[in-house]
């Protein structure tokens, strides 16, 4: 199918760093360091923050083992619902789908309304403007709007950019720690990696990876999809676990090792560990900068989550599982421009209600649409990584290390950090409110609603409910 025919993406627009650029946006590092880090060094286990991110790196490269071979198999814009659709059947595959399209559009809505809030609050800190949030989420959200109009592969180029930003001034802040206090290798022992509450440690270290299974999902638009998606998938697990492991390293020895946890803490309502310790370290023009590069790090965030978000739109609409008129695209670059327009209604509806009600755009809207778009995107990755092992076992391959053994230890991890993000559900959304604490139930929703769905189509569309395995359109 050539890339310029409506319902079809455009063919080789992407290669292994343009996926990456794509993948590594929606995971943030900025705001990684900044907002999820510096929970986990508070919330969890302090100075041993740094030991967390690389053994969470050590379980996703498993479970990337076994994800890089089913992506050499399975091409197409589905991602995750792909691969869970040809490991697990297509009942549990409509499952895997329903589960995405809950953890990409809360997470995108969540998105929306952190832009807004934190571009409000950098632009009060920096420039003494007071601008009401909602604006800017707004703002946010007709931008991405617009890229998504323009093709995949002009978003690649704009998340490169903001990527290079955001990086670079965590190293300048890193290797100016490293010079002047050095970095403690203590941050490593057992001893303090296993302190106080490692199980949220874990959690939070896994939630600075969600985003990297988005590899799959560019398989349609990348240059030979079968050497570029791998290839993508372990240069975004083990840059983003070495980026995150070294940064919180330069944090925690910043403020001492055994002393992190306590300072952290200290800056928990706030959120501003980071901003104070480069405020030591790079001085206030500095610190300015990297206030003003968060901003653009939530947006490459939103764009990037948007992204992923559309093809799954897109998938299940070129399935006829959703109406099809989601799967058509622009003729001229292929962008699914009205999957992406319709994914980016619905997340601002969403904030839009939110602001209308008065609630709270950190406390009550990105605590609830971050929380469950976390919990169904890990949820989803636990799916995929049995997915994977089924799909091989049963064509028995004989490359057990590759299809068997890493993939189903990886899968174990990923199981093991679902069940952490159900039990302390209230820890990762950031709210005790009663209401949020239910959102786990959403899963089981999707799950019911999942089966009957593909029940549904077995008895009343036989015609779309063969056509799940064909993934590829």
């Amino acid at each position: 199918m050539a890339g310029s025919e409506a319902g079809a993406l455009r063919r080789d627009a992407l290669g292994t760093p343009g996926v990456v650029f794509l993948v590594l946006a929606a995971v943030a590092p900025l705001t990684g360091i900044i907002v999820v880090a510096s929970l986990g060094i508070a919330l969890g286990d302090g100075g041993g923050m740094p030991g967390a991110f690389l053994l969470a790196a050590v379980i996703l490269v498993l479970f990337g083992v076994g994800y890089a071979q089913m992506s050499k198999v399975v091409v197409g814009a589905g991602g995750f619902y792909g691969y869970v659709t040809r490991g697990l059947g297509r009942p549990l595959g409509l499952v895997a789908a329903l589960v995405a399209l809950l953890g990409y559009n809360c997470f995108v809505a969540g998105a929306v309304g952190t832009s807004g809030f934190f571009t409000a609050n950098v632009v009060e800190q920096v420039f003494g403007w007071h601008t009401p949030w909602p604006l800017w989420s707004l703002v946010s959200a007709v931008a991405v709007f617009a890229l998504g109009r323009r093709g995949v592969d002009v978003s690649a180029k704009v998340l490169g950019v903001s990527l290079v930003l955001e990086v670079s001034i965590l190293l300048v802040l890193d290797v100016a720690i490293a010079v002047r206090t050095g970095l403690d290798v203590h941050a490593f022992h057992p001893g303090v990696v296993f302190s106080g509450s490692a199980g949220i440690a874990f959690l939070f270290a896994f939630n600075a990876f969600v985003g990297f299974e988005a590899t799959g999902l560019f398989s349609e638009e990348a240059r030979d999809p079968h050497r570029t998606i791998s290839r993508a998938t372990y240069t975004a697990i083990v840059l983003i676990g070495v980026f995150a492991a070294v940064t919180t390293w330069a944090v925690v020895s910043a403020t001492g090792v055994e002393q992190a946890g306590a300072a952290a803490r200290d800056h928990l309502s706030a959120g501003d560990l980071v901003f104070s310790i480069s405020g030591t370290y790079l001085g206030p023009v500095l610190t300015d900068v990297m206030m003003l590069l968060l901003v653009v790090s939530l947006f490459a965030a939103l764009l990037a989550l948007h992204n992923s978000a559309t093809r799954y739109l897109f998938a299940l609409g070129r399935a006829r599982v959703l109406p099809a008129v989601l799967g058509r695209t622009n003729p001229g670059n292929g962008a699914p421009y009205v999957a992406s327009g319709t994914q980016i209604l619905v997340a601002t509806a969403i904030a839009a209600a939110y602001a209308l009600a008065g609630l709270d755009p950190l406390a009550d809207l990105t605590a609830s649409m971050t929380g469950i778009g976390t919990l169904g995107i890990i949820t989803l990755q636990a799916m995929a990584g049995i997915a994977v092992v089924a799909f091989f076992r049963r064509r028995r391959d004989p490359r057990l290390w590759r299809t068997a053994v890493a993939p189903a230890l990886g899968g174990l991890g990923l199981i093991a950090v679902t069940t952490l993000a159900i039990l302390n559900f209230p820890t990762l959304a950031g709210s005790d409110a009663p209401a949020i604490a239910l959102l786990p139930w959403l899963l089981a929703v999707a799950l019911v609603a999942g089966l009957a769905l593909a029940a549904w189509l077995r008895r009343r569309r036989p015609d779309v409910y063969a056509g799940l395995a064909d993934l590829d359109g």
